[in-house]
């Protein structure tokens, strides 16, 4: 399928790659169908491009490869939500955000994506993580913002 994008242009996406997120995203409860990009230029960043708005792609990362002790304690009855059969199928991702003071990782509210199902669900995980972790210049940080 063909899907047009504001910032990927016309993109051919395989049907079994888009990633329904049933409830939507915290704010973005309109868009139920997403895609998941690499990024061309940073292998640490991906693109979460939404398929009902075509103007709207999240900036997102593996948040261990920025936080290594990042540890999302996940409520069992959000997993049950993503039907898996086996739990190493789960994605854990965290949105990049910008702000006046740099860019930041959401490790409060991770997506989680079943790649088995092709499901996705953003969760608010327990425990006392920032919705905004700022990222420090190092050799794993990002080159370009979201």
């Amino acid at each position: 399928m063909e899907i047009v994008t504001s910032r990927f242009g016309r993109l051919e996406v395989d049907v079994d790659t888009v990633i329904r997120f049933p409830a939507g995203l915290t704010g973005l409860d309109d868009c139920r169908e997403w895609v998941l990009l690499a990024d061309e230029e940073n292998d640490a960043l991906a693109w979460l491009q939404s398929m009902d708005r075509p103007e709207l792609a999240l900036a997102v990362v593996y948040p261990r490869r920025f936080v290594p002790e990042y540890e999302a304690r996940i409520p069992q009855r959000e997993l049950a939500l993503l039907e898996l059969k086996d739990m190493m199928a789960v994605r854990v991702l965290a949105i990049v955000g910008k702000t006046d003071l740099g860019m930041t990782l959401n490790l409060r509210a991770p997506l989680l994506i079943s790649s088995e199902r092709g499901l996705g669900r953003q969760v608010i995980v327990n425990g006392d993580l920032p919705i905004q972790h700022g990222l420090v210049d190092g050799p794993s940080t990002l080159r370009r913002s979201a």
